[in-house]
C-alpha cells in the first residue's frame, strides 16, 4: 500500500494578491482582479484589460514587490513568469519547511514548473530591439529568460535542488500536468519532494493581439471586473490573466517523518488527449470525461463523492459548454446536486499557471469547506440551468473531496482530485 502523496506547502502569486492568504480572502469575498491595462499602451489593440498581479505601489498590503524576490541585476536575466515563480516559491517553501540540508536531500528533490508559453513578453521585446536597433543589441540573457522551462531551471539554481527537473508546456493543462508529473516521480522513488505548479505571464500586446484573433478574448472594457463570466449565457471570451502557483509535495510518511504538517492529500490525477481539434474540444466532452474518470480510479472514489468542483471553465461559449458535457458524461444525474463555480471568474485565465493557482484554491476549499463563488454569473446558459455554479457569493458546506480541471490547446485534459487529510 503506498503512502498517500500529501502537499505540505502552498504558494502563490495572483491577480487577487501576491500570497495564499489575500488571493484566497479576495476569492471569497467576491473581489475581481480584473481592471483595465496601464503596462503599455493598448490604443492598438482591442484588448485593454486583464488580470494583472497587482505590485505593491499601488497595493501595499497584497501586492508585489520585485526587489523582495530578486536584485535588480538579477532581474535582467528572467522574465516576469519566472519572477512570479519565485515568489510563490519562497511561499511554499517555508510553510512546507523544506531546506534540504545535504546533497541526497537536494538529490531527491524535484522542481516541475509548467507554463504554457514562457517567457512571451521578452521574446516581443527582443524583435522590437532587433527590428529598431540591430542584432548587436539584442540582451545575451534573452534565450535564457524566455525558456519556457527557466521557472523551474531558476527555482533549481536558487535553492540547489538537483533531483529530476522538468516543465510541461501544455497550454492551458500545464499546471495540473506538472503536479501529475511531480506525482508520478515520488511514486517511481526518483525523489522524495517536489515543488509543482505553473508559471504565466502573458499580458502582452502580442499575446493578446493574437488570442484576439482566435475571437477567445472578451473584448469588453467599459466594466473590466465584469468582463470574465463563465457559465452566463452572454460570456463571450476568457480574460488573460497572470501569476504562478505552487505546491510542495511528499508521501504523509515522508513528511511525518520530518515534523511537516500535511495540508491536503492529492488523492486522484488522470490525463488525456481528445485526438480531436487544435483548440476546441469535442462537444461530448469525451476526453475531459475520460482525464476525470482516471483521476476519479486513482482516488478510489465514485464520482458521487465529489463534493465540489473547481471548473476550468474560462468563459468562452465553446469551452464551457464542452466542460459541462464532459462532467455529465462523468457524474450523469449526480451533477445537479454538486456544487460548481470558476474561480477565473474572479482571476481571469492564467493559462499554463491555472492548474497551479486553482489547484491551491481545490486544496482550501477542501480543508474550509468553503466553496468560491462564480461572479458575474446573473443569467445562466441554458443548456445549464439545473446546475449549481455558486453564482455571486461563497458558500461554505462540508467537503471532504474536490476535483479540479485543466484543458488545453491540442486536446490535452488533466483533472486532479484534493481531498481532507
Amino acid at each position: 500500500m503506498h503512502s498517500p502523496i500529501v502537499i505540505t506547502g502552498m504558494g502563490m502569486v495572483s491577480p487577487l494578491g501576491c500570497n495564499v492568504k489575500a488571493s484566497w480572502e479576495g476569492l471569497l469575498e467576491g473581489r475581481s482582479g480584473v481592471s483595465q491595462i496601464t503596462r503599455f499602451d493598448t490604443a492598438q489593440i482591442p484588448i485593454k484589460i486583464a488580470g494583472a498581479v497587482p505590485h505593491s505601489i499601488d497595493d501595499p498590503v497584497a501586492g508585489l514587490c520585485l526587489d523582495d524576490i530578486a536584485d535588480a541585476k538579477e532581474r535582467r536575466k528572467m522574465d516576469l513568469f519566472s519572477l512570479y515563480a519565485m515568489a510563490a516559491a519562497k511561499e511554499a517553501l517555508e510553510q512546507a519547511g523544506w531546506q534540504p540540508t545535504d546533497e541526497a536531500q537536494r538529490r531527491a528533490t524535484a522542481t516541475i514548473i509548467g507554463s504554457g508559453i514562457g517567457g512571451f513578453p521578452t521574446i516581443t521585446e527582443a524583435q522590437q530591439t532587433l527590428q529598431q536597433k540591430g542584432y548587436r543589441r539584442v540582451s545575451p540573457f534573452t534565450v535564457p529568460a524566455f525558456l519556457a522551462n527557466m521557472a523551474a531551471g531558476n527555482l533549481s539554481i536558487r535553492y540547489g535542488f538537483q533531483g529530476p527537473l522538468g516543465c510541461p508546456v501544455t497550454a492551458c493543462a500545464a499546471g495540473l500536468q506538472a503536479i501529475g508529473d511531480g506525482m508520478r516521480l515520488i511514486r517511481s522513488g526518483e525523489a522524495d519532494v517536489a515543488l509543482v505548479g505553473g508559471a504565466e505571464a502573458c499580458i502582452d500586446p502580442l499575446s493578446l493581439a493574437s488570442f484576439n484573433a482566435l475571437k477567445a478574448l472578451s473584448t469588453e472594457h467599459e466594466q473590466p471586473e465584469s468582463a470574465s463570466r463563465p457559465f452566463d449565457s452572454t460570456r463571450n471570451g476568457f480574460v488573460m490573466g497572470e501569476g504562478a502557483g505552487l505546491l510542495v509535495i511528499e508521501t504523509l510518511d515522508h513528511a511525518k517523518a520530518r515534523g511537516a504538517t500535511p495540508l491536503a492529500i492529492i488523492s486522484g490525477y488522470g490525463t488525456s488527449a481528445d485526438a480531436y481539434h487544435m483548440t476546441a474540444g469535442p462537444d461530448d466532452g469525451n476526453g475531459a470525461a475520460a482525464a476525470i474518470h482516471s483521476a476519479l480510479k486513482m482516488a478510489g472514489i465514485s464520482a458521487e463523492e465529489i463534493d465540489y468542483i473547481n471548473a476550468h471553465a474560462t468563459s468562452t461559449p465553446v469551452g464551457d459548454r464542452a466542460e459541462i458535457a464532459a462532467l455529465r458524461r462523468v457524474f450523469g444525474n449526480a451533477l445537479p446536486g454538486i456544487p460548481i463555480s470558476s474561480t477565473k471568474s474572479a482571476t481571469g485565465h492564467l493559462l499554463g499557471a491555472a492548474g497551479g493557482v486553482e489547484s491551491i484554491f481545490s486544496v482550501l476549499s477542501a480543508t474550509t469547506g468553503q466553496l468560491p463563488p462564480t461572479l458575474n454569473l446573473t443569467q445562466c446558459d441554458e443548456s445549464m440551468q439545473d446546475l449549481d455554479f455558486i453564482p455571486l457569493t461563497s458558500r461554505t458546506q462540508p467537503t471532504q473531496h474536490v476535483l479540479c480541471n485543466g484543458f488545453g490547446f491540442g486536446g490535452v485534459n488533466a483533472a486532479l482530485i484534493v481531498s481532507r487529510v
